[in-house]
Order: structure tokens, then C-alpha cells, then sequence
């Protein structure tokens, strides 16, 4: 009489995911969208432009060095 056959394993389907799992890459997704949002708007790509009279180096004369003549 022939035997039937063996019994190696038994198959189960694969547990559902969680929530996470199953959503992150849209999670991740709308975070960088924010993230960009957020960076477009703080940091701005030109510094300001430097006022257009310029300022004087000092605002006093500097001291006056006389040297005493040689005679």
C-alpha cells in the first residue's frame, strides 16, 4: 500500500500590517512636504542689498600728527 504524502510545513497567510507599515511612505511623504514648505519660506536665497549712499569709515576726524620742524 502506498503512503500519502508527507506533511513538510503548513502555510498561514502573513500577519496584516500595521498601520504604520502599510501608510509610512505617505506619513513621510507629507513631512517633507511641510519640511519644504517651512524651509521655502524662512530661508531666503539673496542677502539684502547694502544701502545705496555709502556710510563714512568714522565719524570724527582722526588726531592730527604735527611733527616739530628740524632747524
Amino acid at each position: 500500500m502506498a503512503k500519502g504524502p508527507r506533511t513538510i510545513g503548513v502555510l498561514i497567510e502573513p500577519p496584516k500590517p500595521t498601520w504604520w507599515r502599510a501608510n509610512r511612505h505617505k506619513a513621510l511623504l507629507a513631512l517633507g512636504l511641510l519640511v519644504g514648505y517651512w524651509v521655502g519660506l524662512h530661508l531666503h536665497g539673496t542677502p539684502a542689498s547694502p544701502p545705496a549712499t555709502p556710510r563714512p569709515g568714522h565719524t570724527s576726524p582722526g588726531p592730527l600728527h604735527i611733527t616739530p620742524r628740524s632747524t
